[in-house]
């Protein structure tokens, strides 16, 4: 059984099934691993769902802040822009079961054989494991829960930036919401830059560090798979794996198999894509 984890696929559902034949995927044995952002952007989102969907235990997927998007879209929460690439899943038959589905997702997957950690942006240096299971469990809980509504209605917003234990509430559960799905930064105080989202190659604030570089207690035994940064050059850093290539704006669908220490990793280009950069 191969197992990859891929980056987000963002409705580029073609990109996609391209991808998934260079890797020879067999749904009887291998398994997929998809770091969240199934949706939005993309010309396919609604054949990304169903296809995800479809293939059952044979796919792991994590909540990106995409698929948290239409989810606050499908409950009524925001509004639905006109040119929203959202819609066509909005408009579907099995709009429903899907929601659903998508609802019920993690929004942190470990996997105790491979010492692997799936998830959308990343993790708090300042959680460990257990820590960080715990608060990704507080989100799935109220996700599925009688107050989901009233959750993704409060989930939007860039405070608090600074983790405490005593947190609480709606501001606990953003927080938590926002390092898992979309955290890249922090600032020099240790508060968590949501205003940048550029390379830290090309970044000119001064003063931020990429969460990845930042002392963590989580342990270097741990390996972390996480997409979301599609301006951040694909590849290893560290025990983390970047896999975001940035399909949707015209950069590459990315897969990286991961049940064996060798890396490799297969990309498949965009109709617009640019030469691959080099792993870093």
């Amino acid at each position: 059984m191969a197992i990859y984890a891929i980056g987000d696929v963002q409705g580029c559902y073609s990109e996609l099934n391209r991808l998934l034949e260079k890797i020879s995927f067999d749904p009887a044995k291998d398994q997929l691993w998809f770091c969240g952002d199934l949706v939005n952007r993309g010309p396919e989102s609604l054949q990304t769902l169903q296809f995800v969907k479809s293939l059952g235990d044979r796919a792991i997927s994590v909540l990106g802040n995409h698929d948290l998007h239409l989810l606050a879209l499908h409950h009524g929460v925001e509004k639905v822009r006109d040119s929203s690439s959202l819609q066509q899943v909005l408009d579907s038959p099995e709009r429903d079961e899907l929601m659903a589905w998508l609802q019920g997702l993690p929004i942190l997957h470990y996997d105790e054989l491979h010492n692997a950690l799936l998830v959308h942006a990343g993790i708090h240096p300042e959680w460990g494991l257990s820590k960080a299971l715990k608060l990704a469990s507080e989100v799935e809980t109220i996700l599925r829960g009688k107050h989901a509504i009233k959750f993704l209605s409060k989930m939007y917003g860039n405070k608090p930036t600074v983790w405490s234990d005593e947190l609480s509430g709606y501001q606990r559960l953003r927080l938590i919401t926002n390092v898992f799905t979309r955290m890249r930064y922090f600032n020099a105080a240790g508060e968590l830059d949501f205003e940048s989202a550029g390379s830290p190659r090309k970044n000119m604030r001064s003063g931020l560090t990429p969460w990845f570089q930042m002392a963590s207690v989580l342990g270097d035994d741990k390996r972390v798979f996480f997409g979301h940064w599609s301006t951040l050059p694909v590849g290893c850093y560290g025990r983390c794996f970047a896999l975001d290539g940035g399909c949707v704006w015209g950069g590459h669908m990315v897969a990286l198999r991961i049940d064996y220490e060798a890396e490799d990793w297969v990309f498949v280009d965009s109709p617009m894509s640019k030469p691959t950069d080099s792993l870093a």
